[in-house]
Formats: C-alpha cells, structure tokens, sequence
C-alpha cells in the first residue's frame, strides 16, 4: 500500500511539474471543446447508429501538436463504436502552401483488448488494440481546395488509403465545405472501408453557422449532408460545437 501511494505522489509531482511548465511558456497553446453530433459519420460510414459525444483535448507548441479525441454514443448500452484516439501533428507554411504531417492511433476501448495490446494484425496471439495511420494534408490561402491523404501503416492487413478533397468558402454568413473523398480498398482488409478496390466512398457538404447568443458567446452549429455511393447510404447530420 505504501509503494502504491508513492507511486501515486510521484505522478500526480510530475503532472503538476508539467502544467507548471506549460504555464510559464506563453508558446504552448492548450484547448478544449467538444461536438455534440446526431450522428458519428466517418468518411462515410455510420458508426454506433446514435447520437454522440466527440470531447477534445490538444496541447500545441508552434507547430507541433498532439492530443485525444473521443466520440462516445449517447445510449445506455455499451458501444463497440465508441472511441479514443491520440494524434500528433507538425505544421509549418512554405510561401503560401501549408502542410500537415500528422500520426492517427485509432483505439476501440470496448473491443475487449487492453490498452497497451499493440500487436499487429498477423501476430500469432492475434491483432492488437491500435490501428496506426499516417496522413499529410496540403491547403493553401490563395486556393481555395485542400488535399489530404492517409494511410494504414500499422495493425491493417490492408493497408488501406484514403484522400480527400475539400472546397471550402462562405455564403453571406455560411461557411460551406464541399467534399469528396475515395479509398484504394483492399482485397486483404475489406471492411475497414467496405470494398476490395478504388470506391469513392465519401461525398456531400458540411454548412456551418455561429449563432450569437449574447454579447461576448457565440455557439457554432453545423449540418452535414453526406453520401457514400459504394454502400449506397447517405446522412443528414446536425451537431453542436462547444
């Protein structure tokens, strides 16, 4: 019991050195929100067929960033569909062309494997909790499309890809964001995005609007209309920015 408590004063020194770190450099940047959506729609596919909750939390320093992101159903049975998911991301702008390197783990907590189970997907006690994939996203103010592409590079038999192109602009107070995106497939991994070859399996638009609720708070909505022709689906979702 001693050593546990020891323990547990040595963590919580070290979480309270930390924050008094980030403190005292004005260059970390540490945020907080959450979505509140009728519908988790990722690239295309509905996930946990509910109402979720989508919570964030990043830490930043100049062009680095890392943090989670959740999505958790909003119903009293437990989801296979819920998830957690840690990413870390560098940014830097060459003339008038940004770009994004970023790492994705993608963990289920409620798939019945542990935590710390990063076996890959041919290991003979079987495939771990985590999917890893790494991405690069390429946008520019002076033109108006982005282009992001990612890929499975760890834990995917499949290895499976996807890009996608986004337009976005803005109509009288709207900000609208066209979209397309399509997956290479595999004949290995399937179902990861639902076909064995190059499908396009992500298109519609999102319209987001703040309303002014007083002086000093504004609450930022959304809508997505969202078509996926493979599976033949589409989705009308609303959500909630806080």
């Amino acid at each position: 019991m001693e050593k546990r408590f020891h323990k547990i004063k040595l963590i919580v020194f070290a979480l309270m050195s930390i924050s008094c770190v980030i403190s005292a450099q004005s260059k970390f940047a540490l945020n907080t929100s959450a979505d509140i959506v009728s519908r988790y729609v990722w690239r295309g596919i509905d996930f946990g067929r509910s109402p979720a909750i989508q919570p964030t939390l990043s830490l930043g320093y100049g062009g680095l960033e890392a943090g989670f992101w959740g999505s958790y159903t909003l119903n009293s049975i437990t989801s296979a569909s819920d998830e957690l998911d840690f990413w870390l991301a560098y940014s830097v702008d060459i003339s008038a062309l940004s770009i994004t390197a970023l790492v994705n783990d993608y963990y289920f907590p409620n798939n019945g494997k542990a935590l710390g189970n990063f076996n890959n997907y041919d290991d003979v006690e079987g495939n771990g909790a985590h999917t890893l994939e790494a991405g690069l996203v390429l946008s520019s103010d002076s033109f108006p499309l982005s282009l992001s592409s990612y890929y499975n590079f760890y834990n995917d038999a499949g290895n499976n890809m996807y890009f996608q192109l986004d337009c976005p602009f803005e109509v009288n107070d709207y900000e609208v964001d066209l979209f397309v995106g399509a997956t290479t497939g595999s004949k290995e991994n399937p179902d990861y995005y639902g076909t064995e070859e190059f499908n396009i399996i992500n298109v519609g638009l999102q319209v987001s609007k703040e309303i002014k609720i007083t002086e000093d708070f504004s609450l930022p909505i959304f809508t997505s209309y969202i078509i996926n022709p493979t599976l033949e689906q589409h989705y009308l979702v609303f959500g909630v920015s806080f």
